[in-house]
């Protein structure tokens, strides 16, 4: 089987935000989708360890595009892994418009965890056997890694509390919903204005139901923010940059 998967995806209407395009969290779910098929197909996906002992979870996240599909458009990704180092694999992406043009790229970070004690586990002794053979380490992934983000913001700007609808099969808050949520800190009119060009996201720590989210939010120049989300005020969950045009 080819080292590099490749899927063809559709941007359906509710997938679309107001301007019509495909939107950074549902990118984000197309990703993650696809991640998990090319590594199901190759034998370390989800499907194929013992989903109740072991999952895989999402570390970090950049996307970084220079368009996205129109409503009802086909698309396609393009997934391989570029490396295994300990507890951690990198994967990345190329997305492609219908007529197989480049539109943008995605790097992405993953680790195994335990569910009994929701640590990472040795991934190499795990998984590196059957994930070695599908390792593309020379294909390019042009776009720069995340970003080390640090925040100044001393007060929360927005919080909300960790509903049913933000959970995921993992029993914590959904990977996608911060990215919904941090995109909802700016207005209707700011996106229809300023199409965002990268965006980048660090997960710290988990979240589960019951939990409040505060977000605190440092304005770097007029095209680019960074914000760290906190549970109950005091743990940083998740440290995210993004740039707009």
């Amino acid at each position: 089987m080819e080292k590099t998967g490749e899927y063809k995806r559709n941007c359906a209407s509710y997938l679309v935000n107001s301007t019509g395009k495909l939107t950074y969290s549902a990118l984000g779910n197309e990703l993650l989708n696809c991640a998990g098929r090319h590594a199901n197909e190759r034998g370390f996906g989800r499907k194929t360890t013992n989903e109740e002992t072991f999952a895989w979870v999402l570390s970090r996240l950049v996307m970084e595009m220079t368009d996205m599909p129109g409503e009802y458009e086909d698309f396609y990704l393009r997934t391989w892994v570029e490396s295994i180092y300990h507890s951690f694999t990198n994967r990345n992406f190329e997305i492609l418009n219908a007529n197989g043009r480049n539109i943008g790229f995605a790097r992405s970070v993953w680790a195994m965890i335990g569910m009994e004690k929701r640590q990472a586990v040795d991934l190499v002794a795990m998984q590196g056997e059957s994930m070695a053979m599908y390792v593309e380490d020379k294909k390019e992934c042009p776009i720069e890694k995340i970003s080390r983000i640090r925040i100044r913001a001393t007060e929360p700007m927005a919080q909300n509390a960790v509903r049913w609808s933000d959970i995921d099969i993992n029993k914590h808050v959904n990977s996608m919903k911060y990215i919904e949520h941090i995109f909802d800190l700016f207005s209707l009119q700011w996106h229809e204005a300023h199409p965002t060009r990268r965006f980048e996201i660090a997960y710290m720590a988990e979240t589960r139901y019951g939990d409040t989210l505060s977000y605190y939010m440092d304005k770097v120049n007029e095209k680019e923010y960074t914000i760290e989300i906190r549970k109950n005020d005091l743990i940083p969950v998740v440290h995210s940059r993004i740039l707009f045009a």
